[in-house]
This record gives structure tokens, C-alpha cells and sequence, in this order.
């Protein structure tokens, strides 16, 4: 029976420590910026929404307003986010989560008629659905 119970707290904290190594390799990571001049493709995982012509159907979101531009680091400071890049035509801001201190990035771009937008998380393969709600209370900021 001991074994067993020292079998089991030595999982949990192969666990435990490898969720922290994650958290830490986040947070040393950078937005992927613009490749080719649009919001870089989500990798196959599903932690990640974007609203570029290259999404595929599990990872696409809808484009903001044009209209949303000047709001967007508003937006970002009402939903906890942290503006760490901007230009004319783009926004770079990240996300920390408060347990564990996962960093997610929220990257926008300026199109001559909409903003696109990504959220995607910097590691792992699921965000419980994050990106989505992320991208959902950014909107609702956007519309206050």
C-alpha cells in the first residue's frame, strides 16, 4: 500500500512540476507577430482563434470593426491584458493567467477595412476554450 502511495504523490508531482516548466517557458516566449503581412497561422493544437483568410473551420474567429482600432488598448486594459508592441497597423498584448502564470498573446491587425485579430495561447496543446472567452470579453469591451 505504501508503494502505491508514493507511486501516486510521485506522478502528481512529475505533474505539478511539468504544468510550472510550461508556465515558465510561456512566459519567456513573444507574440509571433505578422508573417507575410497578415497574423501568423494557428498551429494544428486548439488553443488558438484567428480571423485571417488562412484560418481553418476549428481555429477561425470573426474580424473586429475597423471602427474598434482607436478602443483597442482600452479594451485590453479593461480585460486584464498588458499592450507590450504597437504600431500603426499593429497591436501585440498578453494575457497571464493567474494561477499558474501561463502567458497567452492577443495580436491585432489593422486592414484597410477591418481589424483582424489572434489569440493564442504560447504553450500547450488545450486552453479549455480561453482564446474564445478572451476574444468574447474583448469584444464586449469593445462595444461599452
Amino acid at each position: 500500500m505504501m508503494k502505491v502511495l508514493i507511486g501516486v504523490l510521485f506522478i502528481a508531482a512529475l505533474g505539478v512540476g511539468a504544468f510550472y516548466y510550461l508556465a515558465n517557458k510561456s512566459q519567456n516566449g513573444v507574440a509571433p507577430g505578422l508573417v507575410e503581412g497578415k497574423l501568423a497561422p494557428c498551429p494544428s493544437s486548439p488553443n488558438c482563434k484567428v480571423s485571417e483568410d488562412h484560418a481553418d473551420q476549428r481555429h477561425v474567429t470573426a474580424p473586429l470593426a475597423l471602427e474598434a482600432w482607436e478602443k483597442i488598448p482600452a479594451a485590453v486594459a479593461a480585460t486584464g491584458g498588458v499592450i507590450v508592441s504597437q504600431t500603426d497597423d499593429y497591436i501585440a498584448a498578453t494575457y497571464t493567467s493567474e494561477k499558474m502564470k501561463f502567458v497567452d498573446d492577443v495580436e491585432f491587425r489593422k486592414a484597410p477595412t477591418l481589424v483582424h485579430v489572434r489569440s493564442a495561447s504560447r504553450v500547450g496543446y488545450s486552453d479549455r476554450g480561453a482564446n474564445a472567452e478572451r476574444l468574447a470579453a474583448l469584444r464586449d469591451a469593445l462595444a461599452e
